[in-house]
Formats: structure tokens, sequence, C-alpha cells
């Protein structure tokens, strides 16, 4: 299994991870994945005294974790051991609502800047999770494509880094278009990016099958 005894597992990442934690507790998890995730694990496994935390933040892109990478990851207390990475989609949907840029070439050196410091200065495993969109968040074709295209090249960004730092690697774009094929509309997704309780319970049963958990 991918978790060992006495791990510190960091959770870092946009809204998806955020899920509405209380900034002012230290050991709030939100209500999304990671909190599902750490509750399951430590049901399970409770011999191995795994410790879980959530530094996600609500509209993060890679741009913005860079900023807040010293403070919430490479010199959080305690050190973590395992990081997991959920970050992207942002620096797509932030072209479409706020003409604010970021290029395939420009995510992936900011995504690698992370990665070289999760090796370098932690020494720590390294899960990736890939950003994904439903057409949920699309008006009309045209949109769709738009959006497509852009998240597909950081998507082809996160598949290449995930080899080159040896991490773990959740293909939740992929995970969520085979659902969608067994129920369309907004039940995995309210607006096409944000789980609804379906899709958070979608991303943990992957997220345990991926460690070995399960």
């Amino acid at each position: 299994m991918f978790l060992k005894e006495n791990d510190v597992v960091l959770f870092q990442g946009d809204s998806i991870t955020d899920c509405g934690r209380d900034r002012s507790n230290p050991n709030s998890m939100g209500y999304g994945y990671p909190i599902r995730v750490a509750g399951e694990f430590n049901m399970l496994y409770p011999e191995l005294n795994v410790r879980f935390y959530n530094r996600g933040v609500s509209g993060n892109r890679t741009w913005d974790l860079l900023d807040r990478w010293d403070a919430e990851c490479t010199g959080f207390d305690p050190k973590p051991t395992v990081v997991s990475v959920y970050i992207g989609v942002n620096d797509t949907w932030r072209r479409f609502d706020n003409n604010q840029i970021t290029t395939a070439q420009q995510y992936e050196e900011n995504y690698r800047k992370l990665l070289d410091d999760i090796k370098n200065k932690l020494s720590a495993r390294i899960i990736m999770i890939e950003p994904y969109v439903l057409p949920n968040i699309a008006t009309d074709e045209e949109n769709w494509n738009e959006w497509r295209n852009d998240l597909d090249a950081k998507i082809r960004v996160c598949r290449k880094l995930a080899v080159e730092y040896n991490a773990l690697y959740l293909p939740l774009d992929g995970i969520f278009a085979q659902a969608y094929t067994k129920k369309q509309g907004t039940h995995w997704s309210a607006d096409g990016v944000h789980p609804t309780d379906a899709g958070h319970a979608l991303i943990t049963e992957n997220f345990m099958k991926l460690i070995g958990a399960k």
C-alpha cells in the first residue's frame, strides 16, 4: 500500500479540495473528498496512525499555489511525507471569465516548480489528481470545445509530469467522463467543475483504490 505507518498526508489544490474548510481551524478538512479519504482510510487502518491535512484554497491556480507553497507545503508543520496536488481547472476557467490566460507551457513551468519543491525540500511522495470538466459548464458547443481544448493541453502536461516525477496519478477527467455516460446532467457536478456529493464519492473511491487501500 502507498501510505505507510505515521505518514503525514497534505492535500493541496483549489475549491474542489478546499470544500468549505474552516481556515481558523488547522485540522478542518472541509466536506469534500479529503475528509472522506481521511475518514475511510483511518477507519480501515487505525493502526497506521496516518494524519491528514487539507490546505486547498478556493479559486487557486498554479500561480497561487506557487505564492503560498513555502508557507503551506514545504514549510508545513508537521512535515508532509505525502503531498496530493489537484490543480488546473482554474488555470483554464480564468481564461474564460476573467481573461487571465495560463498557457500550457506556463502551467507546466509552474507545476514543475511545485513538484521540484516536494521532491527536493520534502523528499515526499507525490499524488497528482488530474483536473476534469463536464459539459454542464458550456453554454454552447463552441464554448465547450474551447474549454476542452484548453484543459486537454493541461491534462497532457499533468500526465507527462506524473511519469517524470514518479507520482501516483488519478486520471479524473477520464473517470468522470465514464461516469457521465451512466448518468448525465448535474448528477456528478452542478456546474461541470465542482463535484456533487456523488462526485466527491467518485473521487474518494478511486483515490482509495489508487493508494491500494481498497
